[in-house]
């Protein structure tokens, strides 16, 4: 009752390997380039943190009329502050997605400064980077929001 149409076909065995040869050629180009920059690529997720608790932290200074200061911390984004100036109007659940605040790619607290020393009018927000020290220079310099665009 069924009958197949002459005209349909699937690929060859040829096609196919033309496929995987191209596709291994990719990546053996492309690979090393990704694979091989772990360090950037963790770089560029502590930027985009500390961009995130940036917006978090001025959403919370919109509702409470300021900042949060260095003694509560990145604590008051995730929990109403108990100690100093306490929330006004805290958003109930908070001022970033998760219940705790993230650490950087390499696992060390981001440091929060309220009044900042670079940022006087607003706030420092900074990871000392892979080694966890202040300072260093290319791939163990600090990350900070104030150098951001």
């Amino acid at each position: 009752m069924l009958k197949k149409k002459s005209n349909e076909r699937g690929f060859t065995l040829l096609e196919i390997m033309v496929v995987v040869v191209i596709l291994s050629i990719l990546a053996l180009y492309v690979g090393p380039k990704i694979i091989g920059r772990p360090q950037e690529a963790r770089i560029n997720a502590a930027r985009m943190q500390i961009q995130s608790l940036s917006t978090a932290l001025k959403l919370y200074k919109l509702d409470n009329g300021a900042y949060p200061s260095t003694e509560q911390g990145l604590d008051a984004l995730v929990q109403p502050p108990d100690v100093g100036q306490l929330a006004k109007t805290w958003r109930k659940g908070g001022y970033l997605e998760k219940t705790k605040v993230p650490k950087d790619p390499w696992g060390y607290d981001y440091i929060y400064l309220c009044p900042g020393v670079n940022n006087q009018d607003e706030f420092d927000l900074m990871s000392y980077g892979p080694d966890g020290q202040p300072g260093g220079e290319e791939e163990n310099a600090d990350i900070n929001n104030w150098e951001m665009e």
